[in-house]
C-alpha cells in the first residue's frame, strides 16, 4: 500500500511541475509576442515629436497639380528651400512636386532649424511652375517653435494665393529672441525675395 502512495505523489508532483512549467512558457510567450508593439509605441511616439526648434510648414491643397516651394532664411545664414535645402540651421526636408511623383498624396513642405539664433527670419512662398488657368492656389505657413526642452508650440499663421509662375510672397519677417520667443511688434510681411528664378 505505501508504494501506491508513493507511486501518486510522485505522479501528483511531476503533474505540478508540468502544469507550473507550461504556465511559465506560456507567461514568457506573450511577453515576447507583446514586445514588438511595446517598442513600436514608443517609436511612434518619438516620429510623433518633429525634429528642429523652429518649425515651418507649407501645406497647400492636394488635388492642385502645382509645385509651391518653401524658402526659409534664419539671421545670418543663406536662404533654404528647393535649390540650397541646407544652410548652417534650416534644413528642407522634401522638396514636394505636387502630384508628380507623390506617393503620399499630400501636397506638404517642412523645414527645421538645429537650434534658435536671435534675429531676423524671414519666411516666403513660391510658385515654381505655371498655375492652370482661373487657378487661385491657397498656400498655408505655419511657423512653429520648441525652446530648448519645451514642447512645440506654434507661432505664427497665414494663408497666401498663388496665381501665377514665379509668384513669390513672403508670408512672415519676424524676430526670435535667444530663448525662442517672438521679439513684440516684430512680425511683419515686408517683402525681400529669397530666390531668383530666371525670367521672373
Amino acid at each position: 500500500m505505501l508504494e501506491v502512495d508513493e507511486f501518486e505523489d510522485e505522479a501528483a508532483g511531476t503533474v505540478f511541475r508540468d502544469v507550473l512549467m507550461l504556465a511559465l512558457i506560456g507567461f514568457v510567450a506573450m511577453v515576447i509576442m507583446l514586445l514588438p508593439h511595446l517598442s513600436r509605441k514608443h517609436d511612434e511616439a518619438k516620429d510623433a515629436q518633429a525634429p528642429g526648434n523652429v518649425v515651418v510648414e507649407l501645406h497647400w491643397p492636394d488635388d492642385l497639380p502645382v509645385d509651391v516651394d518653401l524658402w526659409v532664411k534664419a539671421p545670418g545664414d543663406v536662404p533654404v528651400g528647393f535649390w540650397n535645402q541646407g544652410g548652417r540651421y534650416f534644413n528642407l526636408l522634401r522638396d514636394d512636386l505636387g502630384i508628380e511623383g507623390d506617393a503620399t498624396g499630400r501636397n506638404y513642405e517642412v523645414s527645421y532649424s538645429r537650434g534658435i539664433p536671435a534675429g531676423e527670419y524671414i519666411v516666403n512662398v513660391h510658385m515654381y511652375g505655371p498655375v492652370p488657368k482661373g487657378v487661385r492656389v491657397p498656400a498655408r505657413v505655419v511657423v512653429s517653435v520648441r525652446p530648448k526642452y519645451g514642447e512645440l508650440r506654434q507661432l505664427l499663421e497665414t494663408t497666401i494665393v498663388l496665381v501665377r509662375k514665379n509668384q513669390e510672397e513672403t508670408a512672415f519677417r519676424f524676430q526670435l529672441d535667444a530663448d525662442g520667443e517672438l521679439v513684440p511688434g516684430s512680425v511683419n510681411t515686408l517683402r525681400r525675395r529669397l530666390v531668383t528664378v530666371p525670367g521672373s
